[in-house]
């Protein structure tokens, strides 16, 4: 495949596997939630912060999501969708291998000693693309336009 044809199927596969459920804000509409296309999988604004969870919540066998899905709370603790975007807070200084690393092991930055990515990314449904299609996804983020947004890290659960 050519540079142009790959990066036009990372955008499909962006695209149907559903990236910017989780990683892009939302507006709502008379619909529902809808990716703010302004801030295209730039993953939890770092601005907003969550609310507390009721105490109710607390121990119970849920999972809590933001509205605009881009927070979860859950046994795991509490996670944020990254920023996918090229800017140097989201994937602008990853490299493929790193790309390839966090979806196919699930790591963290796909950093070799790091933690691993926390639920609900659904990395483990990722892992069996080709490594064209890696590729492709990457390349086709890697054209987006960078937006600087420092995600909050990962919050353990409360002990």
């Amino acid at each position: 495949m050519t540079q142009d044809e790959l990066i036009s199927r990372g955008e499909y596969l962006v695209t149907t596997g559903g990236c910017a459920d989780c990683h892009s804000p939302k507006i709502m509409t008379d619909q529902g939630p809808v990716p703010d296309m302004e801030r295209y999988l730039s993953g939890h604004p770092a601005g907003d912060t969550l609310p507390p969870v009721p105490e109710a919540m607390a121990n119970a066998p849920w999972i809590l999501f933001t509205p605009d899905l881009t927070a979860t709370v859950g046994p795991w603790g509490t996670s944020y969708a990254a920023n996918l975007t090229p800017d140097p807070s989201g994937l602008g200084n990853w490299t493929l291998e790193q790309f390839i690393r966090a979806l196919r092991e699930g790591k963290y930055k796909g950093l070799e000693n790091s933690r691993p990515l926390m639920p609900p990314m659904p990395w483990q449904n990722f892992r069996n693309f080709t490594d064209q299609d890696l590729e492709a996804i990457f390349l086709y983020l890697k054209t987006l336009k960078p937006i600087d947004n420092v995600v909050p890290a990962w919050q353990p659960p409360a002990s």
